[in-house]
């Protein structure tokens, strides 16, 4: 689907395109009634929480039978509000506003939230008139919660400034987290560079684990009993590979005994929004 966006950021939004979006994302679901067409169960699409007996209704959106001309509104306000078509909004304000409009009408069995957020970066690529990269789906969905509330904020009246702000601060998130992840993919290299032809394969395992997870999900350090269960192998064995990787200045050695932790030699400061 993203591929899809990327090639097809100029064009213009279509009903086909969203459809083809839907089945990509939902291909093989076979709990869905509806896949690669909108909604069309009788029973009211709800944004629910709690337990059954006492649940609260955040909101609902339009019936299905209405979904179609709905959306029929929605292509027609997105292809006419672009700059190309001589459209008023600036691309971040274009942008919240169609996934605001968008996850409003929640016209999918399911699926609405990536597509949304793909949405909103065809408008911000359209806007630059060249491809944007940065990482605004995965910034929203690690604020879940915030986002939820502020789209039902906002979903209920024509006063939304307080969701462009938020959204306007997502985006900013999400160029920093961007940015973070090329420096840390530019620092991985650099290490691999330097080291991958000194170590050994138990080391470039536990070397790996640590660049999959993300150098801040080991804040804290690498202690020997994380080397040794990542390796599988003994006290001893994993003694003298974690000192030779400090010798190698691989790893940074910090405490003493029991306190002892180790950390990948790397430019951490540039990779704090990891």
């Amino acid at each position: 689907m993203m591929i899809d966006l990327y090639k097809n950021y100029p064009t213009a939004l279509d009903h086909a395109q969203l459809y083809a979006w839907h089945e990509m994302l939902t291909n093989g679901r076979r709990d869905l009634l509806d896949v690669g067409k909108y909604r069309t169960h009788q029973e009211p699409m709800q944004i629910v929480s709690g337990a059954l007996d006492c649940s609260k209704i955040h909101y609902e959106a339009p019936p299905s039978s209405t979904t179609k001309h709905e959306m029929q509104q929605f292509i027609r306000w997105f292809n006419q509000s672009g700059k190309t078509s001589g459209g008023q909004f600036e691309p971040i304000t274009r942008s919240g506003i169609t996934h605001l409009y968008f996850e409003s009408i929640h016209p999918f069995e399911d699926g609405n939230g990536q597509i949304g957020r793909a949405l909103s970066e065809k408008v911000l690529s359209q806007g630059l008139n060249q491809l944007i990269l940065i990482a605004l789906s995965h910034t929203i969905e690690s604020h879940k919660k915030k986002c939820y509330a502020a789209l039902q904020r906002n979903s209920t009246h024509l006063e939304i400034t307080d969701w462009l702000e938020y959204f306007a601060q997502m985006v900013l998130k999400a160029q920093d987290y961007t940015q973070s992840m090329i420096d840390f993919l530019i620092e991985k290299g650099k290490f691999y560079q330097r080291f991958d032809s000194l170590i050994n394969e138990r080391q470039r395992k536990v070397i790996a684990r640590i660049f999959r997870a993300g150098v801040n999900r080991f804040r804290g350090g690498l202690g020997a009993d994380n080397y040794r269960s990542i390796t599988n192998t003994t006290a001893s064995t994993a003694t003298r590979g974690l000192q030779k990787l400090v010798k190698l200045e691989a790893f940074i050695k910090k405490g003493e005994r029991k306190g002892t932790r180790y950390y990948l030699n790397i430019n951490h400061s540039i990779v704090q929004n990891i």
